[in-house]
């Protein structure tokens, strides 16, 4: 597996990423950069520059209305602009506005002859397949845009949201057979050179004929693919993507796949939702926290209802037992029997309503529960008390944002309950440890996978277990080695009225 060698550490002077160019040409070096930018000579003795984003603009137009106006003679761009039959043709010497129209899917056209000089056509692509809400990460605030199975198409809903051109685009090809689009994003001047290299080369050196989705990407990059913990995070939103753009993180798109990948990551990135970042702080720290306690009761709950009834009767308040012994009166099975015969039955349950259309699935998950739920207890299979217990943990599960971290919190949970049998709370205990054992080891791409909690950072737990106002995270994090940390610039307290 390739890792790069940490590069030396260098103070970098903060400079804004909004740079203005002096010339046209200086901006058309700079992005020409990204592989996803086009530029080349058109006319008669080439006289004509045309360029161009490739994922942001309609070449159906392009091939229509623009190609053979440019391909006759050679005019002033003024005169230019007359021939060709798009509406809002502009001719513009400002640099700065040659970069904001280039951006938003323009088309620009240069003479050799004056290259001081742009004609902007407006060719912004307009999309067949409407985009549709996210299915997986739905949040009631923020945008209701989701990543689509075009490559192209989620270039657009990223560059739409970050028109600089300091993002840059490398484009590789994977897969022997199906030769897959695979593209790797990242914000020059933020990103991490080190990481940007790592990420790519991990992507040159796959040598497999079928890449159709980004979760094979995400198995063959990983640190450690063996481990069940998920160590990139992948998301269907374009507003998580794009504010881990800004954060210096790395972004892998697949073409075919609705998914985006990012990294490197951490692990209480999975418990947070973008939706966190709508709200107000307070409030969005109150549930980051429920959802952590959530994590801990999905993964405990059960595996101590059975070390307790194996093994220590004594921490158990004696109006609790009573009720306890009652409940369990006719249970014809140990604690840890019937803890698996229930966890298996939720487990069943899930992946059922999973495979069946919606409402299907949604039918088969209530109806199902409430059915074999109570058909267990009256039965004598399992008792009322570790029917709610169980019930509670699989509703806990449901709490995590990323879908891929709720399948490792619900396997999670069959290690430990084993354990609890065997050794009682000192299994449970033993098992916790090798967990926290194997997530010390865990890294994202060379990363850190529980920074800023080890190695300890302070002043980074600003946006971890609870997230503080925006005014106190003025610098991106620290483990993501940005080039650039300052986010923004801090603003004088004021008294008073405005």
């Amino acid at each position: 597996m390739f890792m790069w060698k940490k590069k030396p550490t260098h103070v970098r002077s903060h400079e804004p990423l909004d740079t203005t160019y002096s010339t046209i040409k200086g901006l058309l070096d700079d992005l020409i950069e990204s592989d996803d930018f086009i530029s080349y000579r058109y006319g008669p003795d080439e006289a004509y520059r045309l360029s161009y984003f490739q994922p942001l603009i309609d070449a159906a137009q392009l091939e229509r209305h623009v190609l053979p106006s440019i391909a006759q003679k050679v005019e002033p761009l003024e005169k230019l602009k007359e021939t060709i039959s798009i509406q809002n043709c502009q001719v513009h010497h400002q640099v700065k506005e040659v970069q904001n129209k280039v951006m938003q899917g323009f088309g620009m056209i240069t003479n050799k002859d004056n290259p001081t000089q742009a004609l902007l056509i407006p060719l912004v692509r307009s999309e067949g397949r409407a985009v549709s809400q996210p299915e997986v990460e739905f949040s009631v605030l923020g945008p209701k845009e989701a990543f689509v199975e075009s490559i192209d198409t989620n270039l657009l809903l990223i560059r739409k949201r970050l028109p600089i051109p300091q993002v840059k685009i490398k484009e590789i090809r994977v897969g022997s057979l199906t030769k897959t689009r695979v593209t790797v994003m990242y914000i020059d001047g933020i990103a991490d050179e080190e990481n940007v290299n790592t990420v790519t080369q991990r992507i040159k050196d796959i040598h497999y004929d079928e890449i159709v989705d980004s979760s094979y990407l995400i198995q063959m990059i990983s640190d450690n693919p063996k481990s069940i913990f998920p160590q990139l995070v992948s998301s269907e939103r374009p507003d998580r993507i794009t504010g881990e753009l800004g954060e210096g993180k790395v972004i892998v798109l697949v073409d075919g796949s609705p998914n985006v990948i990012s990294g490197p990551t951490t692990l209480i990135e999975f418990f947070s939702a973008f939706e966190d970042y709508f709200m107000n702080w307070t409030i969005a720290s109150a549930m980051r926290l429920i959802r952590l306690f959530a994590v801990f009761f999905s993964v405990l709950s059960s595996p101590l209802y059975v070390a307790i009834l194996t093994y220590h009767y004594e921490l158990i308040p004696m109006d609790l037992l009573a009720t306890l012994i009652s409940s369990r009166r006719d249970i014809p099975f140990p604690p840890i029997l019937e803890a698996i015969i229930l966890e298996l039955a939720i487990e069943l349950l899930r992946e059922a309503g999973a495979r069946l259309p919606t409402k299907v699935g949604q039918t088969i998950g209530i109806v199902g529960g409430i059915v074999i739920g109570t058909a267990a207890v009256e039965a004598g299979i399992t008792s009322n008390v570790l029917l709610i217990v169980v019930a509670l943990s699989a509703l806990a599960s449901f709490t995590t944002p990323i879908y891929e971290m709720s399948n490792t919190i619900r396997l999670v949970r069959f290690p430990f309950l084993l354990m609890a049998q065997f050794l009682g709370l000192l299994g449970v205990f033993i098992s916790g440890i090798f967990v926290l054992g194997h997530l010390l080891r865990l890294t994202s791409l060379g990363r850190p996978y529980l920074a800023p909690v080890f190695p300890f950072r302070f002043k980074e737990l600003k946006d971890t277990f609870i997230r503080l106002s925006f005014r106190y995270q003025q610098s991106r994090p620290v483990q993501m080695r940005p080039e650039d940390s300052v986010r923004s610039q801090p603003t004088p307290s004021k008294k008073g009225d405005d």
